[in-house]
């Protein structure tokens, strides 16, 4: 308000003087001074209506004192003290408007640096502000000499990597930080040689600030003020600028537990992969087992009754060399199994060929002989006229069939079933695939088994060990069939193997 008045009392006084005294000159010109004592109280449109005024003041005073007799140096004076009035005017609006223009800039500016200092302290994140400058001078000072590899320099100077540590000046931590390390880490402004990543990581960070990389990310470990060695992810931006390397913006993620919880899952796979080899080797020996039961049984038989024609009197050696043909073909199926087992350990040893079902079926069927005979168990093949030659591993399908109607002599056995047949047949449903199902007349799946019933080590049986209709459907669908299993309409279980004609091109 002072201001105002003063400006107002300085206007009048210059008005008086110009228009009311004999004075020659141009007194008008104060009017600039009234101008910046009311810049100080007023701007913008303020400023326009003083100046106006002083302007309508001038022209007043020049009118009562010189309208009658106009002369040059009036005109001149009057000329010069509003074209003074005017550019004092202009000035001033202009210097409000930087004036303004600054202050908005200094709110932004302080309204920036109160967001980034509040994210800075409350982010969860260690961070840390850090002056490279000082660093960064001496690394170009040496790059400028010729070192150009950071970590042989290092070799011949030990005492590098120290020196390289007090260039660094911490400018601000936030408590993440702070939690991090336990303690202060910015309480003195300087770094601790404690918790600098080890030296090689270090060695890494000085070859990034002489290279120019702008981003370095690396996994460190770093001890704190406690003695408590950590992992952590450290992230360090230098900025494109140079000037600018006095606030580098460092942070640090713990990925202590993340680490720790990585490695027991990989001792925890490592387990299981131990575990499944175990398995493994568990389901080859019950594979084994099962499948060598039938033809070494068979063997046992065969040389029982090869004693019994060769005691007699005189010698039946003709039924005698017949079982010794039979005891030669279940040794030879017996190394067939084991072969083949051992060739699950090399899946390219099992060559796929093309066969004819007739030819399987009766060949597995006699290898059963001694079994169904002692059983009592009629088997009944069924086959189309239209089935082509599949290709497959020969001892893989006997495998599977003996296990069905090894199975089905079994449940009918178990059951005392009068009728004790079993139906063995084969069938084209598209061009692509064979079925060959195996039905007997047995007491058929029970309700509360079906949906277990290939699931490995469940069985039915008091001795069984659960593997053989597992193994059946694994071996099938690594050959792009299926087996499947369920009850017949009028009685009794059927299993289902459905098999491509050329697997090698279903799997293609």
């Amino acid at each position: 308000m002072a201001f105002v008045l003063t400006a107002v009392g300085l206007s009048a006084a210059v008005f008086y003087v110009d228009t009311f005294t004999e004075i020659e000159g141009a007194i008008a010109v104060f009017y600039v001074v009234a101008m910046l004592l009311a810049a100080q109280a007023t701007s913008g449109t303020g400023l326009f209506l003083a100046a106006a005024i002083c302007g309508a003041l001038t022209l007043f005073s020049y009118g009562v004192t010189h309208g009658h007799d106009a002369d040059l140096p009036s005109a001149i004076r009057l000329t010069v003290a509003l074209a003074a009035l005017f550019v004092t005017t202009m000035l001033l609006v202009k210097t409000e408007t930087g004036r303004l223009t600054l202050v908005s800039t200094n709110s932004a500016l302080k309204e920036s640096e109160a967001r980034y200092r509040s994210i800075f302290d409350r982010t969860r994140v260690a961070l840390w502000e850090r002056d490279y400058s000082k660093l960064r001078t001496y690394l170009m000072d040496m790059k400028a000499r010729g070192v150009t590899d950071i970590k042989v320099q290092a070799q011949v100077d030990p005492t590098l990597v120290d020196r390289c540590v007090g260039l660094i000046r911490v400018v601000a931590a936030n408590e993440a930080a702070h939690e991090m390390l336990g303690s202060d880490p910015s309480s003195d402004g300087t770094l601790r040689r404690a918790i600098i990543p080890g030296q090689e990581r270090f060695l890494d960070v000085l070859q990034a600030i002489i290279n120019g990389v702008r981003i370095f990310e690396e996994r460190v470990e770093i001890r704190t003020h406690d003695g408590e060695d950590k992992l952590v992810l450290l992230s360090i931006v230098f900025p494109e600028d140079p000037a600018a390397f006095n606030r580098v913006v460092v942070s640090m993620v713990d990925i202590t537990q993340r680490e720790m919880a990585l490695k027991a899952l990989a001792e925890a796979q490592a387990e299981l992969t131990k575990a499944s080899k175990a398995a493994m080797v568990g389901a080859m020996s019950a594979s084994l087992a099962h499948e060598l039961n039938q033809p070494l049984g068979a063997i046992v038989v065969n040389a029982q009754t090869l004693l019994r024609w060769l005691d007699r009197d005189p010698p039946d050696f003709s039924a005698a060399r017949r079982s010794a043909e039979r005891m030669i073909r279940d040794s030879q199926r017996a190394s067939e199994i084991i072969q083949n087992t051992r060739g699950l350990l090399s899946p390219s040893s099992n060559k796929l060929e093309p066969i004819d079902l007739d030819e399987v079926l009766v060949e597995t069927m006699a290898l059963m002989e001694h079994e169904l005979q002692r059983s009592g168990v009629t088997v009944h093949v069924a086959r189309k006229a239209d089935i082509p030659q599949i290709s497959i591993v020969k001892i893989e399908l006997q495998q599977v069939l003996i296990n069905l109607v090894t199975n089905a002599i079994q449940a009918m056995d178990a059951a005392g079933s009068r009728e004790r047949n079993i139906t063995i047949s084969a069938g084209r449903p598209d061009s692509e695939h064979v079925n060959i199902t195996v039905r007997d007349t047995g007491p058929g799946i029970a309700g509360d088994v079906r949906d277990k019933l290939f699931a490995p080590f469940f069985t039915t049986k008091p001795t069984g060990l659960g593997m053989g209709l597992s193994i059946c459907r694994t071996t099938l669908e690594a050959r792009g069939g299926k087996l499947d299993g369920r009850n017949h309409s009028d009685g009794g279980a059927v299993f289902e193997m459905h098999l491509p004609i050329k697997p090698e091109v279903e799997h293609a």
